[in-house]
């Protein structure tokens, strides 16, 4: 069984951050084990209040699972601020795990920032480098480039190659911010560029889809190869959202249904 990890934020909502994480891994047969990197005050209808965890008692976490299992992937999200950014990508560079997927979580759904400001450059030169696949949509990555965010898809491939010399193995451009009847994709390394589209679903329960896309390719590329496993990440996403409305929680954004195959 796949052993994953997520190092991230917590949300007590349960729709994203580590929450979605750990039921994506679940939902996909990995091992889900986290880490926390902040604690939220936040519901459906957004984000009150954060609390970053202090990065000596991150390090804590992590040394204490790494010294006990043998971990097969990890998905990164929330951060914080570049204090923590600086800890984990030292604590990944010291101490390897074979698949490394980062989500550079910068906003929350509501529009309340997840990341501070100095953190950007943080994530961009420290863990960039250090990541199989990369996962930001446009506003992120225009933010990691310090550009203009893409408005054609175009602009949207350029963005991939920009971030691909930035040192990470593979980018997965995400196109939901393009105004289109589909949602275009682009995986990216420098060997191949793979559009990969997905209708759009009609629906406002859409918190946590970025947390749960990067969870699903954490938890499914250690077994599969890299366009595999975000084709088939791709597709248990697209099902989460499209039976969003099967739930009913909370009064604002709601989750995704992680368990739709089950339940």
């Amino acid at each position: 069984m796949t052993i994953a990890l997520t190092i991230a934020g917590s949300d007590p909502s349960g729709g994203a951050g580590i929450q979605a994480d750990l039921k994506t891994f679940s939902a996909l047969g990995a091992y889900g084990m986290s880490i926390i990197t902040a604690l939220t005050a936040q519901s459906t209808q957004g984000v009150n209040s954060v609390l970053a965890i202090p990065p000596q008692f991150v390090e804590a976490q992590f040394n204490t699972l790494y010294q006990d299992s043998q971990i097969d992937s990890v998905k990164i999200g929330m951060l914080m601020n570049k204090e923590i950014v600086t800890s984990v990508s030292q604590l990944l560079s010291n101490h390897p795990i074979p698949v490394v997927v980062l989500d550079t979580v910068m906003v929350a759904k509501g529009g309340h920032s997840l990341l501070n400001v100095d953190a950007v450059n943080a994530i961009r030169d420290l863990l960039l480098p250090l990541a199989t696949v990369i996962t930001p949509n446009l506003p992120e990555a225009a933010a990691l480039l310090n550009c203009d965010e893409a408005t054609t898809e175009d602009e949207m491939q350029q963005q991939g190659i920009d971030l691909l010399k930035l040192g990470c193995k593979a980018v997965l451009m995400k196109g939901g911010h393009l105004s289109s009847n589909e949602s275009p994709d682009y995986l990216m390394t420098p060997e191949q560029v793979v559009r990969l589209t997905s209708p759009r679903v009609n629906t406002k329960n859409t918190h946590g889809t970025g947390c749960t896309l990067s969870a699903a390719i954490a938890a499914l590329l250690p077994s599969n190869t890299l366009e595999d496993a975000i084709k088939e990440a791709k597709n248990y996403l697209h099902g989460a959202i499209s039976h969003a409305d099967d739930l009913s929680i909370g009064k604002g954004i709601g989750p995704t249904h992680h368990f739709y195959r089950w339940w």
